[in-house]
Order: C-alpha cells, then structure tokens, then sequence
C-alpha cells in the first residue's frame, strides 16, 4: 500500500534541554517564513535531558530539489538567515542552546526523533559544556599606513642636494612599508595577549579566517585575526575589559569585542538528515 507524502518537513533550529520557560517562549516566536515555532520531546519523555525546537515548513517549499535553487536566491538566503537566528538568539537569552546549522530539515517528526535518539547523549554532553557560558567575537585590525608627510621646509633647505621626484616617493614607500611591518608586528602581539586572557578567564576558542574582501573593506584596517570565545557569564565583564585592554599602548591596531551570542561558533554538527532512514 502506497504511504502517502506529508505536505510538510520538519525544520529543526537547535537543541536544548527542556524548561518550563520554553513554554511561553516558544509561541511569542516566529520562525523561517514566518511558520510557528514548537518544541519536540520523545513520547513519554517531557523531562528528558535534550530536545528540538522546530517548525513544521511546506515541503513544496523546501524540498531538497527546491532548496537547491532557493540557495541561489540571495533575498531568501538572508531573510531565511535572519529568521533562523533570531529563534536561536531569542532561545540563547532564557536557556542554554546549541545551534544548528540553516535548513536541518528532517522528512517528519519522526525523522527527527530518530536523530534525536542517536545524538541525545553527545548533545547532553555539549549542552552542559555550554551551560553558563556565552560567545563573544574578538577581531584585530591593522590600520593602514598613511604615507608620512612630506618634509618641512627647513628640514628640506638642510638637504645638500635637491632629492628627485623618483627618489622620494621610493623613501616615501619604504617609510610607509617600515610603518606597517610595524602594525603587523603589534596585531601579533595583541594576538598573544587575547589568547593569555582566554587562557586567564577560562573561555574556549575557536579561531575563524579573517575577514576579508569587498564586504570586509573597513575604515580601521585589515582584519588580521577573527576569533570567537566562550566564556564563563560570571566573567564576561572583566574578559572584555581585558580584551580591551591588551590593545590600548598599540596605537597600530585596533581591538573589537562582539557579542553576547548564542555558541554559532561551538555548535554540534549533526550527520546529514538526508542519510536517516
């Protein structure tokens, strides 16, 4: 007999451990394309140690064949981005989460609990490593290297011959080369003091690519190191501080804090929906 295809998928947004503060959460939320948003827990199992939050999507819309060209369509991708992280970062600010990925769609409830089953305990373990604790971004950026200013005129009357357009402008580089192996040299430095304080504070790291390309371009400089920390909530102040600190007697750099975030950055990858019976 021919088993009938649901109309619709089971988008999952994050794991968390249940909590009665889930309860009037979840329906103040909206989730991707604007679908209600709802917890999911083994049968018989309300106050087991890991749940989902999910939606249910139209599978008309989210097929796998039509995802393909849905990714293509930039509009989509940031409003279905956007909508995603808001559900985790409202979730992050009442209870601990695990993110995962965009578009974990499963083919029903069922499907979902499956996996749920097989990851309960690794998602047990990292939900309690993230208890407490919040990312925070740090990023370091060299600031450009203006080129030095030319010489004053009594200095220029000192010279005892007339120096050549051509000759000048290669000093010039030099000087402006000199001056940026100079911020280089500060950026590592700051570097090793942020680490010294992840270290103090006892924050997790990960450490992302820099930023870089036309969307990166920025006022104070090249992006020479991108980080992300997970730090104990009890030291979040003075982590910051000290971050900000490392970089105050380096007038070649600059430091930036981000955050608080939900753990994007710490998140479980669970195996590809599409590999579950």
């Amino acid at each position: 007999m021919h088993t009938p295809v649901a109309a619709t998928l089971t988008y999952v947004y994050a794991a968390t451990p249940p909590a009665p503060v889930l309860d009037d959460l979840l329906p103040t939320l909206d989730g991707v394309a604007g679908s209600p948003v709802g917890l999911l827990l083994p049968p018989g199992e309300e106050s087991g140690p890991v749940a989902f939050v999910i939606s249910e999507v139209p599978r008309a819309d989210w097929a796998e064949d039509v995802l393909r060209d849905r990714f293509e369509d930039l509009r989509w991708l940031e409003d279905t981005a956007r909508a995603h992280h808001r559900v985790v970062e409202a979730l992050a600010v009442r209870t601990t989460v695990l993110p995962l990925r965009m578009a974990t769609l499963y083919e029903d409830h069922a499907g979902a609990l499956r996996a749920l089953h097989e990851e309960a305990q690794e998602l047990a373990t990292r939900l309690a490593r993230l208890s407490s604790r919040t990312e925070y971004g740090v990023k370091v950026y060299v600031r450009p290297a203006a080129a030095p200013d030319p010489p004053a005129a009594s200095a220029a009357a000192a010279e005892p011959a007339p120096v050549s357009p051509g000759k000048a402008y290669l000093r010039a580089r030099r000087a402006q080369h000199d001056i940026r192996e100079d911020h280089y040299r500060q950026a590592q430095l700051a570097a090793e003091r942020i680490a010294a304080v992840g270290r103090e504070y006892g924050a997790a790291r990960v450490s992302h690519a820099p930023q870089s390309g036309p969307l990166a371009e920025s006022a104070v400089g090249e992006n020479v190191l991108n980080d992300a920390f997970l730090v104990p909530d009890g030291e979040a102040d003075a982590f910051r501080a000290a971050v900000h600190r490392a970089g105050e007697d380096l007038p070649g750099i600059r430091v930036e804090v981000t955050g608080p975030w939900a753990p994007y950055s710490f998140a479980a990858s669970l195996p590809d929906p599409s590999s579950q019976p």
